[in-house]
């Protein structure tokens, strides 16, 4: 756990990897001077604002999310993050990944058997979020598996049942979309090399700046940024694997552990030491 004084309110954050339930990675954190860039995670973002208010952009518009409230960030999904309240913003989040919740929403008609989708961004309600921080405080305590996942379980279940649809996607991509999703490809399997934005525009026969309007249009980042993105992606799983985080940060493409560290902290929310001794 990290801490910092600022104002009033201690900054805190706590990452957890909660083993038994396949590594979900479960923050608790309390921030004043935060601010998280674009960034999205492979995983949904489901968290409880327990003091003070968020502001972030998700969904192709900005929130608050006020004390009390449900933030809903879809896997995959560009989101920011920052405070919305002189004194910040407490809260606690965990990041499911999409196969978890497609095996919970099997039998849920407004999941349609697949990973569910939440349209809105921010929800106010009082059961479901004091359902959801029984489940936080449960996965942060000793107690067995079996009632862990229980908590957890019935808790996502509801939230699914109240609040997902089923996404309708294109039976077809065009061919703008089939050519971004080559070079979002390439940069998730190379993160580490440093590839100009002419070069990948060769590779898919477009000029730079209709590559360059078409990848962000699809994606919501450009693609020096989505790369920053799988850069990260790929650091964290080195770190995970027992990598040192210099080693990491340059394995990556990263140009030093502060690059890394600046980074890592606008994305994840902890920096890269507090992400290793979450794993122990």
């Amino acid at each position: 756990m990290t801490r910092q004084k600022a104002r009033g309110r201690q900054e805190q954050t706590h990452f957890m990897h909660v083993d038994e339930l396949g590594g979900l990675e479960v923050l608790q954190a309390s921030y004043l001077r935060q601010t998280f860039s674009r960034h999205s995670h492979e995983g949904y973002c489901i968290g409880v604002i327990d003091d003070g208010a968020q502001r972030f952009y998700c969904t192709g518009g900005e929130h608050v999310a006020p004390h009390g409230s449900i933030i809903l960030v879809n896997a995959d999904e560009i989101h920011t993050g920052s405070s919305a309240a002189d004194n910040g913003w407490a809260y606690q989040a965990m990041y499911p990944n999409p196969e978890l919740l497609a095996r919970l929403s099997r039998d849920l008609k407004s999941c349609a058997g697949g990973a569910p989708y939440f349209p809105q961004a921010v929800v106010h309600d009082v059961g479901l979020a004091g359902q959801l921080r029984l489940a936080f405080g449960m996965l942060q305590s000793n107690e067995n598996r079996l009632l862990k996942e229980t908590m957890l379980f019935s808790a996502l279940t509801w939230l699914m049942m109240r609040y997902s649809k089923t996404r309708v996607t294109p039976a077809t991509q065009s061919r703008a979309q089939s050519q971004v999703a080559l070079v979002k490809a390439l940069l998730d399997e190379y993160p580490e090399v440093d590839v100009s934005l002419l070069e990948l525009a060769e590779r898919v026969s477009l000029s730079p700046y209709y590559l360059l309007r078409q990848f962000q249009r699809v994606t919501g980042l450009p693609p020096h940024a989505y790369q920053i993105q799988a850069r990260l992606r790929k650091a964290r799983g080195l770190l995970k694997q027992g990598h040192g985080v210099l080693e990491s940060a340059l394995a990556c493409g990263f140009h030093d552990q502060s690059h890394f560290h600046r980074h890592f902290r606008k994305s994840i929310g902890v920096t890269p030491g507090d992400y290793v001794n979450s794993l122990r």
